[in-house]
């Protein structure tokens, strides 16, 4: 059986944005958790990368961890902000595209 949670230090207090560095002109990600019920994983976006259009068969809530993303959920754009959040809906289209140099926490729930 597999670790419920990886690539992260347990029983110690983390700064999630510390957990994942930023690469010009790439998104980088690192799974922290995988299974058939959640998803949890951090993203750095350089700025003006992106994940292109696409639907997703679980809920996906997007915490901003620094900088500036622009979200587009079914052609309307939300920009988040450090600390703020949103969900994109389970089957509705959305992409994420760094506005700045952007960090997030994407949990997916199906």
């Amino acid at each position: 059986m597999t670790e419920p949670m990886k690539n992260i230090s347990k029983s110690e207090v983390l700064v999630l944005k510390e957990q994942i560095a930023y690469q010009e002109g790439q998104v980088v990600s690192k799974t922290l958790a995988q299974n058939p019920a959640v998803s949890v994983t951090l993203f750095s976006f350089d700025k003006g990368e992106e994940i292109s259009t696409h639907a997703s068969g679980g809920d996906a809530f997007v915490t901003c961890l620094d900088g500036v993303g622009r979200i587009t959920i079914d052609g309307q754009e939300y920009f988040l902000h450090e600390g703020e959040s949103i969900v994109m809906p389970a089957g509705h289209p959305h992409a994420v595209y760094g506005q700045e140099q952007f960090k997030m926490l994407l949990v997916v729930v199906f």
